[in-house]
C-alpha cells in the first residue's frame, strides 16, 4: 500500500522535490492539545534567534492563526471561480520557498490545531476524529514531503478531564453524565489517532512522546523534533493550564448565578478537576496503558515512541512559580516576542 502511494505521488511532486524538500526538513510539531504545546511555542518563540542562527525555522500560531492556513481544512469551496484550497496550499507553499531561500534547512511547524479543535472531539465524543483527513491535506500540501511529525500523548483520564474543563471555563456547558460515560467507554484511543497519522502519511515518520515524562521540558521536545542540540532557556515554562475545581465553580456561579444546581464532581473539592467516576477513570487508564504498551511493542511499524526516562527539570509537579503562570503571562511576555515578526512569512 505504501510503495502504491509513493509511485503515484512521484510525477505530481518531481517539481517540489527539486525545490523546498531537497535542501529543507518539514517537521510537523502536532500537539496534542492539553499536552504542552502553548509551553511548547512559548519556548520557540523565546529562542527564535537562536534556532534561526542554526538553520531552523518556526512556524507557530502567533504566525498561522493570522491567516496562513486560511482555507486549507475547509471542505471545498469555489467562490467567485476561486479554489480557496488551492489557493491556501500556494501560499504555504510560497512561505516555506521563502524560508529555504532565507537559509532554512528545516522548518518546523507547530500548530495543534492541524489535527482538528478539542470543541470537535467532546462533539463527537472520541480522540480526534478527522485526523486522518487533515493530516492527508498537508501532506498534499507539501507534496508528500513531510520529513516528521511530533506527537505528546497523555492518559485519556486527565486529558478528557483538562479539555472539558478548559472548555467550561471558557463558558461551554459541563458534560452530563452520559457524556462522561460516552468519553469514558469510546473505542477510539491514542493508537487509533497514530493509525490514522501514519495512513494520512505513509512515507512520514512519526515519533510518539508521553506526556508524563515529557512535562515541563520543552528542549526535550524540541530535540526529539530536530535532532539537534538545542537551547535550555524558558524550557521548563507551564503555561496555559486549564482551571481547577474552585476556579470551575466560580466560572459557572458566574454565568449560571448561582451554584446549587452543580453536579457532585463539581460541588466541593479543590485541585484538579476530575468529573468521572472511578469506575470510568479506570477504564481510561487501561485504554492509555494499552496504548503505551502497543507504542513499546513497536506499533506496528507505524510510530516511534520515544522516551525520557530523566526527567531532570520536572517531575509530575512542577516549581510554584511555574504553576503560578498562564496564558496571559505568555501573551504579556514581550521580551520573547520582540523578535517574532523577524520569522519568514
Amino acid at each position: 500500500m505504501t510503495a502504491a502511494v509513493s509511485q503515484s505521488r512521484l510525477p505530481v511532486a518531481a517539481t517540489w522535490r527539486k525545490g523546498i524538500a531537497r535542501l529543507m526538513d518539514i517537521i510537523l510539531h502536532v500537539g496534542a492539545h492539553r499536552s504542552g504545546s502553548t509551553s511548547f511555542q512559548h519556548y520557540l518563540r523565546c529562542n527564535r534567534a537562536h534556532l534561526m542562527h542554526d538553520g531552523t525555522t518556526v512556524w507557530e500560531p502567533h504566525m498561522l492563526r493570522t491567516g496562513l492556513f486560511n482555507g486549507l481544512f475547509a471542505a471545498p469551496h469555489v467562490m467567485n471561480g476561486r479554489d480557496l484550497q488551492r489557493r491556501a496550499m500556494g501560499r504555504v507553499r510560497i512561505h516555506a520557498l521563502r524560508a529555504q531561500n532565507e537559509g532554512a534547512k528545516r522548518l518546523l511547524i507547530s500548530e495543534e490545531n492541524m489535527i482538528g479543535a478539542p470543541r470537535a472531539c467532546l462533539r463527537a465524543g472520541m480522540l480526534y476524529p478527522a485526523i486522518g483527513e487533515r493530516l492527508a491535506r498537508l501532506g498534499a500540501t507539501f507534496e508528500g514531503r513531510i520529513a516528521r511529525v511530533v506527537m505528546t500523548i497523555r492518559a485519556q483520564d486527565i486529558w478528557w478531564s483538562s479539555v472539558a474543563a478548559f472548555g467550561v471555563g471558557r463558558g461551554h456547558a459541563v458534560p452530563d453524565a452520559t457524556r462522561l460515560a460516552a468519553f469514558s467507554s469510546a473505542p477510539r484511543t491514542w493508537r487509533d489517532v497514530i493509525t490514522d497519522m501514519a495512513f494520512a502519511l505513509p512515507e512520514t515518520e512519526i515519533r510518539i512522546l508521553p506526556f508524563e515524562q515529557f512535562a515541563g521540558r520543552s528542549d526535550a521536545v524540541l530535540s526529539t523534533a530536530i535532532d539537534r542540540p538545542v537551547p535550555y532557556g524558558h524550557a521548563a515554562s507551564w503555561l496555559n493550564r486549564s482551571p481547577d475545581t474552585a476556579k470551575l465553580r466560580s466560572t459557572l456561579a458566574q454565568y449560571q448565578g448561582a451554584s446549587n444546581a452543580l453536579p457532585s464532581h463539581l460541588a466541593q473539592g479543590e485541585g484538579r478537576w476530575n468529573p468521572f467516576t472511578p469506575l470510568q477513570a479506570a477504564n481510561l487508564r487501561e485504554a492509555y496503558a494499552d496504548d503505551i504498551m502497543w507504542l513499546t511493542a513497536g506499533a506496528d511499524g507505524l510510530a516511534t515512541l520515544t522516551e525520557d526516562l530523566s526527567r531532570k527539570r520536572a517531575g509530575q509537579s512542577l516549581p510554584s512559580g511555574a504553576l503560578t503562570k498562564g496564558q496571559s503571562h505568555d501573551q504579556q511576555n514581550n521580551t520573547c516576542l520582540k523578535g517574532r515578526l523577524a520569522q519568514t512569512g
